[in-house]
């Protein structure tokens, strides 16, 4: 009785190993397809908005300064002290804030980009813009000591598409990947060594006394 479940897999085992080489490519390719394409409708849409402030010195600070203090206001957009300013203006928690919103900034140049994502397009805006006018808001409190004030530059407007990739863009890569684990499986894989499980029979060889009959 502890023979039945391996001689029912045994049938399994075998027509698995009959599929040709080449079925592993194909199904890992199908699969990551289908899994990636479910992803992109699955997933809800990414809107995202971006607004601009450029840091711009006084007559005693020079262009240098104001690059200076554009990538320190830069690293500072999304602190405590910005975002809680922002949330009145946005109407978000502080939390949102610091998961949404994020910033950039060049060392060619004294300006700072802030962009906010949201599955909303008018929420991504408003984010987007409150965190720049707070920004721009404590840069002014602190101009006596910088000497370098913050100015809106850009102001962030309704994205007219999602940022986030679309679900037949999801399906190429998930199609993509599978078929390269399917091909990663298909070099894994043990190669045959005969056409069944037994051992191929060794050669025989002939003996002296037969060799040298053949001889003469």
């Amino acid at each position: 009785m502890t023979d039945t479940p391996t001689r029912r897999t045994r049938p399994a085992l075998d027509r698995v190993r009959k599929l040709p080489a080449w079925s592993a490519l194909v199904a890992g390719t199908l699969a990551g397809g289908v899994l990636g394409g479910a992803y992109g409708l699955l997933t809800p849409p990414a809107y995202a908005a971006t607004s601009y402030v450029v840091a711009v010195p006084t007559e005693k600070a020079t262009p240098e300064a104001a690059r200076g203090f554009a990538q320190a206001y830069g690293r500072v957009a999304t602190q405590l002290a910005v975002l809680g300013d922002a949330q009145v203006w946005a109407g978000v928690p502080v939390r949102t804030l610091r998961d949404s919103v994020r910033t950039a900034t060049s060392p060619d140049a004294p300006m700072v980009s802030v962009t906010a994502t949201s599955s909303q397009p008018e929420l991504a805006v408003d984010m987007a813009n409150a965190v720049s006018r707070a920004l721009t808001r404590h840069a002014e409190d602190t101009r006596g000591s910088t000497q370098v004030r913050l100015v809106q530059f850009s102001r962030a407007v309704r994205p007219g598409e999602p940022a986030s990739a679309s679900p037949a863009v999801t399906a190429l890569v998930g199609a993509g990947a599978g078929g390269l684990l399917g091909g990663l499986a298909l070099l894994a894989r043990p190669r045959r060594t005969g056409r069944g499980d037994d051992p191929a029979p060794a050669a025989s060889v002939p003996g002296p006394a037969t060799a040298a009959d053949v001889q003469r």
